[in-house]
């Protein structure tokens, strides 16, 4: 099995809720004194294909490269050959997602609105500047994570991200109903 970092000393305390592909955990960085969230996704629930394995690793580098103010920030990986898992250690987010947040919130202003839009422009101007371009491919409320006391969005959740080697890539993922009308094409570019 391929290793994606030391395993860190961490204390954990899960979170009540699922979300995604596996389990979230509020973990405590010991070494930096903060609190983190710990992801842990079974092996054997990505596993449906060879190439699923190769996905889950390439969010991981992925994410190890991202470096913004509107990305979900990556600190650190590991897979658990006897809990057959993949943990990743991301920073946490005391809101949760942005539609957890609008659903306890019901009334925002749109001053408020337009911040986290532009937010989340600025995070998808930092994607679609690399060379190749990053597409997100599911973009949306439940990917987009905030914190509620200081206003600040993130998008996160890169699972279903690519690198976009060709100028056109060639696979339908999503959430159909926030899928691009061209993504049904199965040919698009940024």
């Amino acid at each position: 099995m391929k290793c994606l970092g030391k395993v860190p000393s961490r204390q954990c305390i899960l979170l009540p809720e699922s979300m995604g592909l596996g389990l979230f955990y509020k973990a405590f960085d010991e070494a930096n004194g903060i609190e983190v969230a710990w992801s842990q996704v079974r092996i054997d629930e990505v596993l449906q294909k060879p190439e699923d394995l190769e996905r889950l690793y390439s969010e991981v580098r992925l994410l190890k490269s991202l470096k913004h103010s509107n990305i979900v920030r990556f600190y650190n990986s590991w897979i658990d050959d006897k809990k057959k898992t993949v943990n990743i250690i991301t920073e946490l987010f005391t809101s949760g997602s942005l539609r957890q947040y609008r659903k306890k919130h019901k009334k925002v202003d749109m001053k408020a609105v337009k911040s986290w839009a532009r937010q989340v422009l600025a995070g998808l101007i930092y994607l679609h500047s690399h060379d190749p371009p990053i597409i997100h491919r599911d973009l949306k409320c439940d990917n987009i994570f905030i914190n509620g006391n200081q206003g600040e969005v993130k998008i996160g959740d890169l699972g279903l991200a690519t690198v976009l080697e060709q100028s056109n890539a060639k696979s339908v993922i999503g959430t159909p109903e926030f899928m691009a009308p061209e993504l049904y094409d199965e040919s698009y570019n940024e």
